[in-house]
């Protein structure tokens, strides 16, 4: 059954330039599927047509009647004084109105029932149970934990929230309205790590039709079926998840670029023998018309064109040389907010070319940590810097001094630089033409984080600290500001919740949970196995303690089948490793020292397998 249908799509906002010609595609009932492009091609738009929010100018748009469609990217306004706990019951409107209209009927049937009474009462209790109205405060609770919305932030005013607690209490809502087609716009962006993981396994299970805009990598991989990108208005499709459009697409480029160089080739010789035989047709009407018979079938030929290429940022971290080797050492430093401590006894040291992720749930002070370590917040203990140690900062927030001026001004202003080196630097980003006369303030967050990187990559910095870098950040620009970072051979700490970003490039781990920073000299997969087999040890301690039989809770399927799902991919990823790992080794086989680390990094890469694989066979048994 078709969910959703769009025919030959056409939105324009300046008339000759249309944002969306011609777009086609359909969705099929259950299916999850990514809408990708980048910034600006039109994913949001979409949706507020397929909402009914926006109109369009050609074409045909159709959404299954039958079936509740959310939005996630909208925000309704509620009534002034409602709490977090208002919005999230707000869900349960029609289930509200139900429950009035039973209890309504309880007390007019307190003197005596009719027979009618008593068969409209049996149609709103059934109804009422089959739509949920008994396991209520079960769900709110469910979906609340499961997204990190606290029981004291459900007590707070609703207005009182930040653009990003707004967004996640939507979220919740959203969910809770057992919504049939969900459209996701940027859903990961506000969420942490424990809670991108649990939307993730609630996708997996839903039954639902999903459509999902995102610059989340690792989540659509986990998610997506398929994907269509928005390409200069119409749609490119791709019949799997992200790693898959990555090879698909790369693919396709190779394939159109080898037919157009192939045609290229073949219309140059022809056009060669065409000119000469005109040349020598002056005289001989024959060779004339053969070489026009040539030229129109050469006009004739259907060409390929040209496979565009992306504009990429060409600039990389401006490096000051280190010497020494601490970096950096923090001795007993602690920090904590009106009787709160987020952190205390931390004894942490840095030395040169380490990449070190700093983690943890919202809220944990993840971002105070790093505003005490450069100064910007006072704390309690002591931090030392190499004498030779320059950092430069990237902040979660951007914000400039006078977002009134515009790129080119900022630049000459804060850079002291030439007019002609602000706009080399400048188009180095990819602000280009009249882009650089744009007034700062007028940027979009993704446009400022680029702004504040331009300025940054020009100072010499032998330490990074980077914010939630791709926060605001389309695909396209993660993956320059990747590039760039491979580049840069200093020291390299940030907090984020990119999970393909962590992978890359964190090979030491900061964990900040109740107070406390671990540390895990290892990358991202071997730090959650670790994590993933202390739980595992846990649990089977905390279902021991109780002596008396407990009735199986609800959703307790769902959850194992998360488990092996998400067990699943955690195996696959150690048996790449293993795999990546075996390579490896037979390169070094004339390198004693290195083929004998390698090898101990292969024994404790295959203890993990078979912790994983243990578990694995666990779950199994409990489904």
């Amino acid at each position: 059954m078709v969910d959703i249908q769009v025919k030959n799509l056409t939105k324009f906002f300046v008339i000759g330039e249309n944002l969306l010609e011609g777009f086609s595609f359909e969705v099929q009932e259950g299916e999850c599927v990514a809408i990708l492009g980048r910034n600006g091609c039109g994913k949001t738009t979409l949706f507020k047509i397929l909402t009914g929010e926006m109109d369009y100018d050609d074409g045909e748009v159709y959404v299954n009647p039958n079936k509740r469609l959310g939005l996630i990217s909208q925000i309704p306004r509620f009534p002034e004084g409602y709490t977090v706990e208002d919005v999230l019951r707000s869900a349960f409107a029609p289930l509200k109105a139900m429950k009035r209209k039973m209890e309504a009927l309880e007390r007019a049937m307190s003197q005596g029932a009719s027979q009618e009474q008593l068969r409209e009462y049996d149609r709103l209790v059934t109804a009422f149970e089959s739509g949920g109205g008994y396991d209520m405060d079960v769900e709110v609770d469910k979906i609340s934990n499961g997204l990190g919305i606290t029981a004291a932030q459900r007590e707070q005013l609703f207005d009182s929230l930040s653009g990003g607690e707004k967004t996640r209490v939507n979220l919740a809502r959203l969910l809770l309205e057992k919504t049939d087609v969900l459209l996701l716009d940027e859903p990961t962006n506000h969420l942490d790590l424990n809670s991108v993981e649990w939307l993730e396994g609630y996708i997996n299970a839903f039954k639902g039709t999903v459509l999902t805009i995102s610059h989340d990598r690792y989540f659509l991989d986990t998610v997506a079926d398929r994907v269509i990108e928005i390409v200069d208005g119409h749609g490119e499709f791709y019949s799997g998840n992200y790693s898959f459009y990555i090879e698909e697409k790369q693919a396709r480029f190779n394939l159109q670029l080898k037919q157009y160089e192939q045609e290229q080739a073949k219309l140059k010789q022809l056009g060669y023998t065409v000119e000469r035989m005109k040349g020598w047709g002056i005289n001989n009407r024959t060779l004339y018309r053969r070489a026009m018979s040539i030229q129109h079938r050469m006009e004739r030929i259907k060409k390929t064109e040209k496979p565009k290429t992306e504009k990429t940022m060409k600039a990389t971290f401006g490096e000051k040389d280190f010497s020494g080797d601490v970096v950096f050492e923090m001795k007993r430093v602690a920090k904590g907010f009106d009787g709160r401590t987020l952190f205390s006894d931390v004894e942490l040291t840095v030395e040169g070319g380490e990449r070190i992720a700093l983690l943890g749930d919202n809220g944990t002070g993840k971002t105070t940590f790093i505003k005490c370590l450069l100064g910007e917040e006072n704390c309690e203990g002591k931090i030392k810097f190499g004498p030779t140690v320059k950092w430069g900062y990237l902040p979660q927030t951007i914000r400039f001094a006078h977002p009134e001026r515009t790129l080119y001004d900022t630049m000459l202003y804060e850079k002291n630089c030439t007019p002609q080196t602000a706009r080399d630097r400048l188009g180095a980003f990819l602000f280009q033409g009249e882009d650089v006369f744009k007034t700062v303030g007028n940027l979009s967050g993704g446009e400022q984080s680029r702004l504040r990187l331009c300025m940054l990559m020009d100072e010499k910095i032998n330490l990074l600290i980077l914010d939630e870098p791709t926060n605001h950040l389309d695909i396209a620009s993660r993956e320059w500001v990747e590039a760039a970072i491979e580049e840069f051979e200093g020291v390299l700490l940030f907090v984020s919740h990119d999970r393909y970003f962590i992978e890359k490039f964190a090979e030491r781990i900061w964990h900040l949970e109740d107070g406390k920073i671990r540390d895990f000299k290892c990358g991202y997969s071997k730090y959650r196995s670790i994590l993933d087999h202390e739980s595992a040890v846990r649990q089977p301690a905390a279902v021991a303690e109780p002596k008396v039989k407990k009735e199986k809770p609800k959703g307790g399927t769902k959850e194992t089948e998360k488990l092996i799902r998400r067990l699943e991919r955690e195996i696959e990823k150690q048996e790449t490793a293993i795999a990546e790992l075996d390579t490896a080794i037979e390169g070094a086989a004339a390198d004693y020292q290195e083929l004998t680390r390698l090898l101990g990094e292969k024994e404790e890469a295959e203890m993990v397998l078979l912790e994983l694989m243990e578990q694995w066979e666990a779950a199994q048994e409990a489904l």
